[in-house]
């Protein structure tokens, strides 16, 4: 026998009902597995040598690439120095030199938070971007793009600070 809506009219969340209980699809969903486990692992590992760099410094070694020297900037340019500013809690210094520092190290956190909660409950918080329709796919795509080249911009503006020593 099917399950009856009771609700009155207009309490359903939009317009004419069907009938049908089926919920609109989310992004977000619960599921029993985790699909997301490489990036828990990458996350660990990430924040693993951004802890190592809070505590003993930054890298001996010239992780630029040769475009670096001859003042070329590119969006990931500062993100050293600024996920150790931002490890040690200093978020001035991290903005200063690169904002996607402060996003990567957050994301990292979150990434384990959620791993954790998982491996105690069992419920894995999953992104399902299948649900989203194209033309959302597509407008999260070009904002992405935007979001790089202002982030090239904004470097390349600051290659002096990036081309100089770190004061660490």
């Amino acid at each position: 026998m099917p399950v009856e809506d009771r609700r009155p009219r207009g309490q359903d969340g939009g317009g004419e009902h069907d009938g049908s209980l089926a919920a609109a699809p989310t992004i977000m969903a619960w599921t029993p597995r985790d699909r997301y486990w490489p990036a828990t692992v990458l996350a660990v590992v990430g924040l693993g040598v951004a802890a190592a760099m809070a505590l003993f410094g930054l890298p001996g070694v010239d992780l630029h690439p040769i475009t670096h020297r001859w003042g070329i900037m590119d969006p990931l340019c500062g993100g050293t120095r600024a996920a150790r500013y931002t490890m040690v809690g200093d978020l001035g210094q991290a903005w200063r030199y690169n904002p996607l520092g402060i996003v990567v190290v957050m994301g990292a956190a979150l990434a384990i938070v959620r791993a954790g909660y998982g491996a105690a409950t069992h419920r894995w918080l999953t992104l399902q971007w299948s649900v989203l329709p194209l033309r959302t796919k597509r407008l999260v795509f070009a904002l992405a793009v935007l979001a790089v080249v202002a982030l090239e911009i904004r470097q390349q503006g600051r290659a002096e600070l990036l081309m100089a020593g770190t004061g660490l």
